[in-house]
């Protein structure tokens, strides 16, 4: 599994809204000014993040975006998994896109390794972050 643009702009996007959000929900406008990042790109990653269950919008007089559930229950592996089409570091997993797949020696440890990068983004949350970046 690659990390992708998608995956590190939904993070900054949803770390950005968790941030900003307390007084209730934050424009899209106002994420992409302070982020650096297009309106239209943050659109397309808010729906996939929607579809997930992390963020939810309103829309209207004071509409914007909002966190689906606490900062501390949503995980940097809940964003890649939203936001990925993979889990696997390389094409030997079941995708069926490996023709060696059955008798490849090296298998495993791609499938390993791809197991603990998820672990580690599965033990990171959004209010660690946040934490992180505070200095507490």
């Amino acid at each position: 599994m690659r990390i992708t643009t998608k995956s590190r702009y939904g993070t900054r996007m949803v770390l950005d809204i968790a941030l900003h959000g307390q007084g209730g929900p934050v424009p899209i406008s106002d994420i992409a000014q302070r982020q650096g990042i297009s309106e239209k790109y943050l659109e397309k990653l808010i729906n996939e993040l929607k579809k997930a269950g992390l963020i939810t919008s309103r829309r209207g007089v004071g509409g914007g975006h909002s966190l689906a559930r606490p900062a501390s229950r949503i995980t940097a592996g809940d964003i890649v998994r939203a936001l990925e089409k993979s889990e696997t570091l390389a094409p030997c997993s079941d995708c069926g896109e490996c023709t060696a797949a059955g008798q490849c020696m090296t298998r495993g440890i791609w499938i390993e390794a791809a197991q603990a990068m998820m672990d580690k983004l599965d033990s990171v949350s959004i209010q660690d972050l946040l934490n992180d970046a505070r200095g507490q």
